[in-house]
């Protein structure tokens, strides 16, 4: 049977079709099998497991695993090994759950006691784990488990393949993980730290797999913390060889890690974007990811043609999410990546790809470029960058429908050319949708973009906006659970309620709803930046001729304002002052009641009282008020 299904898949199917993996397993867990049998019975299953994804799925039917696991409990070595080769064999199969790893508490532990008995063992186990290390539940387990201790003087094994999949294992390890990453910076084998040696396994003179994966432990150890983002071994080693990832020279696969890896290192520090911009002419280098398999290329191996022509997205992919850490920060390096060869169209084109990641990261690379006030007016018009993206907003995943958001808010700012193309293609009813969303991202997002829109807007977009938006939906999210959807609520407001005659027409038609809104989050409790952007609409109602009577006839409002003046918050009592002041300046009508009806309040001696104050801002504010009185 071996020799029949070794690099045969058909032959495989058909033994799996006439039932041979419950015989074989059977006699695999039989008491009375021979340990030679037993052996050969793991060697079969190992090499059907080789063959294609649906063979996998036949053994995993037959609950192969637990027999395999159940087989390491034996004395035997061959035995031991031929079981592990087929486990790594099933566990890096993309049809494996890992969870099936840790069913079973007594397994790893288990595992690493195994981890001393031969280098196949060290090889076919680290694999393993560093396949089924998925997300922190995993990392725990492992760590807690001794994984760091048992793994680490692996690295300096004689064989090639146990120092790769150990160097595999704490990549997976680290990611993400500040209590692994600080960990394995104090690390000692053989005297050396376990930083030296990663950096060591990166020089030129290493293998590609292991210069990649050495600078991914390195790279996640200082995302998580514990290396510092100037360090010698991050600027110096890690960022470098990065950068050599991305040459032309490398494989695909090679440039898309190098590119992905490169980008996760940089996005959060602006030194670290500069240097990579300057190195290697890495903006120019990246230009190639989308020329590519170019008809120079050196590929002369069919097989590898037909691969690449399939994974071509990915470089696409890798190229825009490089440069979009690029460009997070510094405007002299957005200019840079906008002046590459056609690139803005090279990112229109990514925004209507067929493949998600790839419009996920063309969006991101456009939201990472919008930042920039110059290239909005500039760049971003000439393309006409919004009809793509309002496209893109039409049906989109969460995922990208965030990031596309977000993007919009910045096209929506006052300065921005694309602000009225936008307005007339139906975005206000599109962010009023994205404001009923369930996801708080999103909700954010539509809500601050319509803040966008609304400031220093004509009367005629704030009623468009009302009346999408609908009052109802307005006071939900004004009672949002999320902070920040209060907050771009209440901006909304604040910019819908600015200019007089604006804020006259929406309080005649919206008056009674808003000041209610207005009382409930005086009275809740909520945050001083909350209560001091609540005030500030109140103070803008006070400022319309018509609206102030909506104060003044409201004595639960003015005792509220009230309240305020004399809070032991500066912020609070300068925003309630401006209410104040708007509502007995002496050029406008009744002004003389509405300060008469104040003073009888005592807000004036409020105001003598703060005439006083240390804070100069505050102790002006007050004299000038109090001006009001005497002029």
């Amino acid at each position: 049977m071996k020799n029949a299904v070794i690099g045969n898949n058909k032959q495989k199917a058909n033994l799996i079709v006439l039932g041979a993996v419950p015989r074989l397993l059977y006699l695999l867990q039989q008491e009375t099998s021979s340990t030679e049998l037993k052996t050969e019975c793991a060697v079969v299953l190992g090499s059907l497991a080789m063959g294609t994804e649906n063979n996998v799925k036949s053994l995993l039917d037959c609950h192969i695993i637990p027999a395999l696991l159940q087989g390491l409990l034996s004395p035997d070595l061959k035995f031991i090994e031929a079981c592990l080769r087929c486990l790594r064999t099933i566990f890096t199969s993309p049809v494996t759950p890992e969870e099936l790893l840790y069913t079973d508490a007594t397994v790893i532990p288990h595992l690493m006691a195994l981890l001393s008995r031969s280098r196949y063992t060290q090889e076919y186990i680290c694999q393993i784990f560093s396949h089924c290390c998925k997300g922190p539940d995993h990392q725990t387990i492992l760590f807690n488990h001794g994984a760091v201790q048992n793994i680490a003087h692996l690295l300096t094994s004689v064989s090639y393949k146990v120092r790769m999949q150990a160097l595999k294992c704490f990549s997976v390890l680290a990611f993400e993980n500040p209590q692994v990453s600080m960990t394995l910076v104090n690390v000692l084998v053989d005297g050396e730290l376990l930083p030296q040696i990663f950096v060591k396994m990166l020089q030129r003179d290493k293998p590609i797999e292991m210069q990649l994966t050495s600078a991914k432990c390195l790279t996640y150890m200082c995302r998580a913390g514990a290396i510092r983002t100037d360090d010698n071994c991050i600027v110096l080693k890690t960022l470098p060889c990065l950068v050599r990832m991305c040459s032309k020279e490398r494989l695909l696969e090679e440039r898309v890690e190098g590119a992905e890896t490169l980008a996760y290192l940089i996005e959060p520090d602006v030194e670290l974007q500069r240097i990579a911009s300057i190195t290697d002419h890495l903006i120019a280098m990246l230009a190639d990811y989308f020329k590519y398999p170019s008809s120079v290329s050196a590929i002369t191996d069919i097989k590898r043609l037909d691969h690449d022509l399939k994974h071509a997205h990915e470089l696409r992919q890798a190229a825009f999410k490089l440069y979009a850490s690029l460009g997070a920060n510094d405007e002299d390096i957005r200019k840079k990546i906008i002046e590459t060869e056609n690139m803005m169209d090279r990112i229109v084109t990514g925004l209507s790809e067929s493949s998600v990641k790839v419009r996920l990261a063309a969006v991101r690379c456009l939201h990472s470029l919008s930042r920039s006030v110059q290239q909005l007016r500039t760049s971003f018009q000439d393309h006409a960058v919004w009809k793509p993206l309002m496209k893109v907003l039409q049906n989109a995943p969460d995922e990208i429908l965030v990031v596309a958001s977000s993007m919009l808010c910045n096209l929506l700012l006052e300065f921005s050319p694309s602000k009225e193309p936008i307005l007339e293609s139906g975005a206000v009813e599109l962010l009023c949708g994205l404001t009923q969303s369930e996801n708080p991202a999103l909700r954010v997002n539509g809500i601050w973009a319509l803040m966008n829109m609304a400031f220093q807007a004509e009367q005629k977009i704030k009623a468009d906006i009302l009346r999408s938006l609908s009052t109802e939906q307005l006071f939900r999210l004004l009672s949002d659970s999320d902070l920040n959807v209060l907050m771009k609520t209440l901006g909304l407001l604040r910019n819908l309620l600015s200019t007089r005659p604006h804020i006259d027409k929406i309080m005649s038609t919206h008056g009674k709803q808003i000041m209610q809104a207005v009382t409930l989050i005086l009275e809740g409790e909520h945050n001083i930046e909350v209560k001091e952007q609540t005030l500030c609409i109140l103070a803008n109602i006070a400022d319309g001729t018509t609206a102030k009577e909506l104060i003044m006839t409201n004595d639960d409002i003015l005792q509220k304002i009230k309240y305020y003046m004399g809070h032991s918050h500066v912020k609070l009592q300068l925003a309630a002052m401006f209410c104040i002041s708007n509502l007995i300046w002496n050029e406008e009508e009744g002004s003389q009641e509405r300060q008469d009806k104040l003073r009888d309040m005592g807000i004036v001696d409020i105001l003598h009282k703060l005439s006083q104050s240390p804070d100069s801002n505050l102790c002006d504010k007050a004299k000038t008020a109090l001006q009001q009185y005497l002029a």
